[in-house]
């Protein structure tokens, strides 16, 4: 009997252990919960988890690793075709939204931060962090309390036909050049994003522009890899992410400053404008073919380059040819063998020019006179 009771005892303790097993697989996705997961999984956007944020957040690299980096400040036009994809479209179709009003968005929720515009000059530290409401204020952009709004925590609430979206034309970028030592390999980095208001006032004057606040890209980042654009008129599927199109460099900007001791924008050392041109260029050029210095050419590349010199030599030679030909003398006349002097080798003999015959004048005929007096006949003179 006792040894019934134990066979009993432990069927029961399988069964329970079964039936608790199968409840938890059927509450949950197979996912275990730890401790302040669901405090950190109510937190965040739908679409971006804590998981993906760490991922996408990039530790920046030790001065010690870089051997060269450079710091430059370009604008952004978007009315050129290659920054159409931060301004379209202007208003949100199919969950699709342009650059600014993810901005905003995110602002308006308390997810990323905000810091102050100052000229020639960017400050990320807690003192230049703005408070949205004050953005928003300063804007004339209206807003409303969202739920569960604190002082510690303030969360808005923007319409979307209150974004001025239709203003925000150009954008301020800035970059850095990084050659790390580690991986030998040129990197581009974008370190924050500015947008800039273009506004009129009330007589119709040209629009002044208002450059609003400077947002870290690495607090951008995660949200704006979640967002798919198509940056062609050829393709209608979007290819690519906002993050893809600022990581590969896809748009067009202007240089109108570089990080320098003096910190002096382009203009304030350019004020010409065909030096400010040609400083840009040479910038611009610096930063292309920075690697192409570092590495010594192989023997293939450098016979490939000797080729092309010599072709490049081969037709320069053909046209010198051809202008020998055409502007070479006459053959001279045939002359007797022993009267001809001996010519040295090189020179050419002077052709004499053809003589010319001169075409005799035609002669004048005598005019009949028109005298009305009698002349004189032969007979009579003899007489």
């Amino acid at each position: 009997m006792k040894h019934l009771h134990h066979i009993a005892l432990s069927v029961l303790l399988a069964a329970s252990t079964f039936s608790a097993s199968a409840q938890t697989q059927q509450t949950g996705s197979g996912a275990t919960m730890r401790r302040g997961d669901r405090h950190a999984t109510t937190e965040q956007t739908p679409g971006v988890t804590q998981r993906m944020q760490n991922r996408l957040t990039e530790q920046p690299v030790s001065d010690a690793d870089m051997s060269w980096m450079k710091v430059v400040y370009r604008s952004l036009d978007l009315t050129k075709e290659p920054n159409a994809p931060l301004y379209f479209p202007e208003q949100v179709v199919d969950g699709d939204e342009n650059l600014f009003r993810i901005i905003l968005r995110l602002l308006a929720d308390g997810k990323i931060s905000a810091y102050e515009y100052f000229d020639n000059r960017e400050n990320f530290d807690e003192s230049a962090k703005l408070k949205v409401a004050d953005v928003l204020d300063r804007y004339d952009i209206p807003f409303s309390n969202a739920k569960g709004h604190t002082e510690r925590n303030p969360r808005y609430v923007i319409e979307q036909s209150d974004v001025p979206t239709t203003e925000v034309l150009t954008y301020y970028v800035i970059e850095r050049w990084e050659f790390d030592s580690r991986t030998n390999r040129m990197q581009t980095r974008i370190v924050a994003l500015c947008p800039v208001l273009h506004r009129s006032d009330d007589y119709g004057m040209e629009a002044m522009r208002y450059p609003m606040f400077w947002v870290k890209y690495e607090d951008l980042r995660p949200y704006l890899a979640t967002q798919n654009i198509f940056i062609s008129d050829a393709n209608n599927l979007p290819t690519c992410t906002y993050d893809d199109y600022f990581r590969m460099t896809l748009y067009n900007g202007d240089i109108y400053k570089t990080r320098n001791l003096r910190n002096r924008s382009m203009r304030q050392i350019y004020p010409d404008p065909d030096a400010l041109a040609r400083a840009r260029d040479s910038i611009q050029y610096e930063l292309d073919h920075f690697e192409d210095k570092l590495w010594v050419p192989t023997l293939e590349q450098l016979q490939a380059k000797a080729e092309a010199e010599a072709e490049e030599e081969q037709p320069e030679v053909a046209e010198v040819e051809e202008v020998e030909t055409t502007d070479s003398v006459a053959p001279a006349p045939k002359t007797n063998s022993r009267s001809a002097a001996p010519r040295k080798r090189g020179t050419q003999s002077k052709a004499k020019p053809a003589k010319v015959k001169k075409q005799k004048a035609p002669k004048k005929q005598k005019e009949p006179s028109t005298s009305a007096a009698p002349r004189r006949s032969v007979r009579d003179r003899r007489r």
